[in-house]
């Protein structure tokens, strides 16, 4: 595991941007800024950290893992659905079909939780039992686990500041936000892909509590998978083997994943409205070794710490790109 004496001492040359010559507009995302160009895109995962649809700060590495680890799903889960993954020229960096991106984000619960204003749990214990149109029985607890997966689509807030807001499948269908047959599809592809990333991450003693996807048509209309797949940026993993044990006694599970920072400002009375408190640094050390810690566990694979700063490697890695 990398030092927190490193991860301190790179913090001053993280990768918050990059502006690289002669591939027109830059696009910002909350955490990619990307280049459009005509049949493929240019996607730089930097170190920007987000929380409850803002910029909070930046992570050292936070970039690297999302990009590699989004890697490392697509190619494993490419007979489920096609993804846009065309190649990764540089640990930041992703090579990309250019799609014409559906505004629905597709998120799959297996378990009562989460802080944000979206989550099942945030509605539950202010006395809601329908949530996203679907009934849950009284009784539950944080943290419970599901009879069964649940899809609670949002609409896709975007941008910087954008906000995510809640929809129904019966609002999908109603207002004809994207046709029926689609939506279908994408229930369908979005439960696989779960119960894949499910099974394997049991595999690697962690629990994929819940998780985001992404998806666009291809110019023949084909759905694809997008933006990236099982990070912890858009899910959140549990410790397996401590589950059950923390649970009972009321503490809230080991997690790998951004859970951790959204506890941490929500123990500090934010969760999105104002303006946030300054994020300490041993919060930046657990972060990036959560970030780290999960990236090698479910790949196998030791985490290759490079040298900051990393823009003109980037900028080199996709001069040739057309």
């Amino acid at each position: 595991m990398i030092q927190s004496k490193t991860i301190l001492n790179v913090l001053p040359h993280v990768l918050k941007t990059v502006d690289i010559p002669g591939l027109g507009k830059k696009r910002q995302g909350k955490v990619r800024d990307f280049y459009v160009l005509k049949v493929k895109r240019v996607i730089i995962t930097t170190d920007r950290q987000s929380a409850f649809d803002v910029i909070l700060g930046n992570i050292p590495y936070k970039g690297a893992v999302l990009n590699l680890l989004a890697a490392f799903w697509f190619k494993k889960t490419e007979k489920i659905v096609s993804n846009h993954m065309l190649s990764v020229p540089h640990p930041n960096v992703l090579l990309a079909k250019n799609l014409t991106g559906i505004p629905i984000e597709m998120v799959v619960r297996g378990y009562m939780s989460g802080v944000t204003k979206t989550s099942i749990w945030y509605s539950y214990q202010q006395g809601e039992r329908v949530i996203y149109g679907i009934k849950f029985p009284d009784g539950m607890k944080k943290n419970d686990k599901l009879p069964t997966p649940v899809i609670t689509p949002t609409t896709h807030g975007g941008g910087k500041g954008g906000h995510d807001e809640r929809l129904t499948r019966e609002q999908i269908m109603v207002k004809k936000l994207i046709p029926k047959k689609i939506y279908l599809q994408m229930e369908k592809v979005a439960l696989e892909l779960f119960k894949f990333g499910s099974k394997l991450c049991v595999k690697r003693g962690l629990i994929l509590v819940d998780t985001k996807y992404e998806f666009g048509l291809d110019e023949k209309g084909n759905l694809t998978l997008m933006d990236e797949i099982h990070t912890p940026d858009s899910s959140r993993f549990w410790k397996a083997d401590t589950y059950q044990e923390r649970v009972s006694k009321g503490q809230e599970p080991e997690n790998f994943d951004k859970e951790f920072l959204r506890l941490w400002y929500a123990k500090r009375g934010y969760r999105g409205d104002g303006k946030p408190p300054p994020m300490a640094k041993q919060l930046i050390v657990d972060l990036a070794q959560r970030y780290i810690g999960v990236y090698e566990k479910i790949t196998g694979k030791k985490f290759q710490a490079y040298k900051y700063p990393i823009e003109k490697r980037i900028i080199e890695s996709v001069k040739h790109v057309t």
